[in-house]
Order: C-alpha cells, then sequence, then structure tokens
C-alpha cells in the first residue's frame, strides 16, 4: 500500500485562495449596488428609538449582497473542484467535493435568504420564519448534512449499530440536527442589533472554523469531506469581509434577516460538518467557536424568561444592548464583541493540541469562567418597566 502524502499550506493556498477571492470581491462591488437599489425602492430600515436607535433610515438589502458573494465561492469550487470522485480520494491529486452535498447547502442558503428577504420586506411572523427555517434544515439533512450526528456521541461512548439499525441513527440525529440549524440562525439574527456588529463576529467566527479546517485537512489528502469545510469556511469568511467595510459604523447598509439569518446557516452547516469526522472533539471545538452567538441566544432567552416576555419578540435583553446601556459607545462595544469573540475562538482551537479527556476540562472551565463574568456583571438582572409598558413591535 502507497504512503500516504499529506497536504502541504502552500498546497493549500494554491488551491482554495480563488474561492476566497471571489466570494470577497462579489460581496464587496455587490454591496454598494444593493445600497443604491434598496435607496431607489425606499427599502429602509426606519429607527423607533428603542430597539432600532440609528438616527435615521438605512437602506437594507446588505444580505443579498452578503448571498451573492458566499454563493459565488461556492460556485467557484464547485466548477473547480468537479473532478471524478476516487473511491480512495486519500491520493486524489487536488481537491475534490461531493457536488450533491455543496449543491444542497447552496439550495438550502439560497431558501434561507428568500425567506429572511421576505421577512425583511413584509415582516412575517415569527412562527412563520420559525417553521421555514426546519423546514429549510430538513432539506439540508436530506442532502446528508447532519443525517448521521448521533454517530459522534456513539463513537465516542463505543455504542455499535447493527445494519438493521440505521433507523436509530437517523431517529436521534433528525432533532438534534434541526435544532443546531434553526438555533444558528437565530443565534445570528439575535446579534444583528449594532453596526458592524454580525458580519464582524462572523467573520471572525468563519476564520475560527477555516483554522480547525485547514488544521484537518493538513493531515489528509484531498478527501471530499476536507475540501468542503474549507469551502464554506473561506466563503462565509469572504462574504462577511465583503460586507463589513460599508456596515461598520456609522453603517451605510444593513444586512437584514436574509443576512444574518443565511450566515447563521452557514455557521450549523460547518457544526455539522465537523461532525461527520465522527470524533466529539472536533465538534466541541467548532462549537465553542461559535460561542457568542450561543451565549447571547442563552442570556437572551434566560432574561425574557425572568421578565416573563414572549421569548420570540424582540427587546434589549442583548448583552450589547446592556453595554450601551452602561455608557459604552457603538464602537467600543462592537470592539469588545470582536475581542470577546477571539477569545472563543481561540479555545475553540484548542482541539489542535488537547486530547477530549482534557478538553472536557478546559472547556469546563471557561463555561464556568463566561457565567461567572455574566453573573458578576449581573446580566442577567431583569429590570426596567414591564413588557406591557414597552414600544409595541
Amino acid at each position: 500500500m502507497p504512503e500516504v502524502q499529506h497536504n502541504t499550506l502552500p498546497e493549500l493556498v494554491e488551491a482554495y485562495w480563488p474561492v476566497l477571492a471571489v466570494a470577497f470581491t462579489v460581496s464587496l462591488l455587490s454591496t454598494p449596488l444593493c445600497r443604491r437599489f434598496a435607496l431607489a425602492r425606499n427599502i429602509v430600515d426606519r429607527p423607533d428609538d428603542w430597539l432600532k436607535p440609528h438616527k435615521k433610515p438605512i437602506p437594507y438589502l446588505g444580505g443579498v449582497a452578503i448571498y451573492l458573494g458566499w454563493a459565488a465561492g461556492l460556485t467557484v469550487a464547485m466548477v473547480s473542484f468537479k473532478g471524478s470522485q476516487q473511491s480512495d480520494s486519500t491520493f486524489a491529486d487536488v481537491p475534490t467535493i461531493n457536488m450533491a452535498k455543496v449543491a444542497g447547502v447552496l439550495l438550502a442558503g439560497t431558501l434561507i435568504t428568500l425567506l429572511g428577504l421576505v421577512d425583511d420586506l413584509r415582516a412575517i411572523s415569527p412562527k412563520l420564519k420559525l417553521a421555514g427555517s426546519m423546514l429549510i434544515a430538513l432539506l439540508l439533512i436530506g442532502f446528508g448534512i447532519g443525517d448521521d450526528l448521533l454517530r459522534v456521541f456513539s463513537t465516542a461512548a463505543r455504542v455499535r449499530f447493527e445494519a438493521g439499525e440505521t433507523w436509530v441513527i437517523y431517529a436521534y440525529s433528525l432533532p438534534v440536527s434541526v435544532f443546531i440549524i434553526v438555533g444558528a440562525c437565530n443565534a445570528t439574527n439575535l446579534i444583528d442589533g449594532l453596526d458592524g456588529l454580525c458580519s464582524g463576529v462572523l467573520g471572525i467566527i468563519s476564520t475560527g472554523f477555516l483554522l480547525l479546517a485547514v488544521f484537518m485537512h493538513l493531515h489528509s489528502r484531498w478527501a471530499p469531506e476536507e475540501a468542503q469545510r474549507v469551502v464554506v469556511s473561506l466563503s462565509l469568511l469572504g462574504a462577511a469581509l465583503g460586507f463589513l467595510p460599508f456596515n461598520r459604523n456609522p453603517a451605510r447598509i444593513f444586512m437584514g434577516d436574509a443576512g444574518s439569518m443565511l450566515l447563521g446557516l452557514n455557521a450549523a452547516i460547518l457544526l455539522l460538518m465537523f461532525a461527520d469526522e465522527r470524533s466529539l472533539n472536533w465538534m466541541m471545538g467548532a462549537l465553542m467557536v461559535f460561542g457568542l452567538p450561543v451565549a447571547d441566544m442563552v442570556l437572551t432567552l434566560a432574561r425574557r424568561w425572568r421578565a416573563q416576555r414572549p421569548l420570540m419578540i424582540g427587546d434589549r435583553s442583548h448583552f450589547y444592548d446592556q453595554l450601551i446601556d452602561r455608557g459604552f459607545s457603538v464602537r467600543a462595544v462592537v470592539r469588545i464583541s470582536y475581542v470577546t469573540t477571539g477569545c472563543f475562538v481561540i479555545v475553540g482551537l484548542l482541539p489542535i493540541v488537547l486530547r477530549t479527556r482534557y478538553l472536557f476540562i478546559a472547556y469546563g472551565a471557561f463555561t464556568a469562567l463566561v457565567m461567572y463574568v455574566i453573573h458578576r456583571f449581573k446580566m442577567v438582572r431583569v429590570d426596567g418597566p414591564p413588557a406591557a409598558d414597552r414600544p409595541a413591535q
């Protein structure tokens, strides 16, 4: 049997740089065009002095520009890496991807963008948006993304399934995968509340995903699973960074739900793609990389529950709202969020140097530290007027 030739970093850069370059360029060039179109059609987000404290109407449709950049990056990969799927891809000389899975990712991203765009333009009900997100999650699972999530945990527990027990894997994997996809879409949607916050945070998160994916890729030989993780990470990174210059404070355009839900969908896809490795430590690392949106979502839901407010109705429960209310400027809060995201990413990269048994200790300690900080700064405290006194949404 021939000796396995591992990839080198220069090989990866040479193979994949067009994906990042195209995603970034298309997003960068599309954003001002979407802004002009939105202004011409009066597609703007108007301030309300509470949830939307910006001084003047800001055009939407930034999510469309993010989508165009992201889709362009995936398309470049599909055209460049569509070579024959060898039976033993370990010895392939160029990247190959599973075309069906990447096509499923592209289709799901298109649908989630359309769902968010309809909400931006027509303000559909939270329940209808949730139902649409769940259907898109089921579509992704149908393309083989997250359909065997249970194997990550069963392998770690050394539990084996017989050939006739495949349905058990699907039965347990499906609800968990749907929960991850819908949860990630909502988590990124929730942090899209300040100029440059969501796009910058997801840019940092996608960098963390990319570093994990590249490390894993360096120990393989152009396997489709490795290539897909790198491609989605690069497309997400390029699209977010191309939009960010126009979204920084003071923002000239907003991404809206179309953009935030697309970014969240990609984060969920990458979480499930890392789970495909059937190694618990990589999925734990990826989840920690995405830790800031998750922490904000948990904090927000906890505050709403304590205040007896509807869980799916917007309010000022987010960590960034609390920082603004304590006197920090928008730019300062965004910088704090970037640094905090970077800390989550660094901790998320620990699987590179630690074995799974030590990861549980490290992640447990870091989670306890986050909970202490939340408690120390009283971020779960409920104060202010009751929900009935708040402005109508």
